[in-house]
């Protein structure tokens, strides 16, 4: 069962600014980049952007994955920043961190 709890995760952290210097911006790339390098990730990242809350519990339900190999993927997410995650009693609730996934966006819109 998919548990949607929109208020479960923290504030939005502030959108952070886009590198101007070319190898700033490409380490920042990379850093998200090497994070959705797994089909796991994007597809756990499409699964929380699809929500308009957080997820907590549901993910591994929609994945043909372990419970052990869904964490490992939610941990290199949360790293580079892209999902967040806030304990709420026995659970961890993840969402989306939009601020991430705007950068991400306009670091790929950058390399034209």
């Amino acid at each position: 069962m998919r548990t949607v709890d929109p208020a479960c995760c923290p504030p939005a952290a502030p959108s952070p600014t886009v590198p101007t210097d070319e190898g700033e911006a490409n380490e920042a790339l990379a850093k998200l980049a090497k994070a959705l390098g797994h089909p796991a990730r994007v597809a756990i990242l499409r699964l929380l952007l699809r929500q308009e809350g957080c997820v907590a519990g549901a993910i591994v339900d929609e994945l043909p994955l372990a419970q052990s190999t869904v964490s490992q993927h939610l941990k290199q997410l949360k790293a580079a920043g892209l999902i967040r995650g806030e304990v709420d009693g026995p659970r961890i609730c993840y969402c989306v961190e939009p601020a991430a996934v705007a950068l991400l966006e306009a670091l790929v819109a950058g390399l034209r």
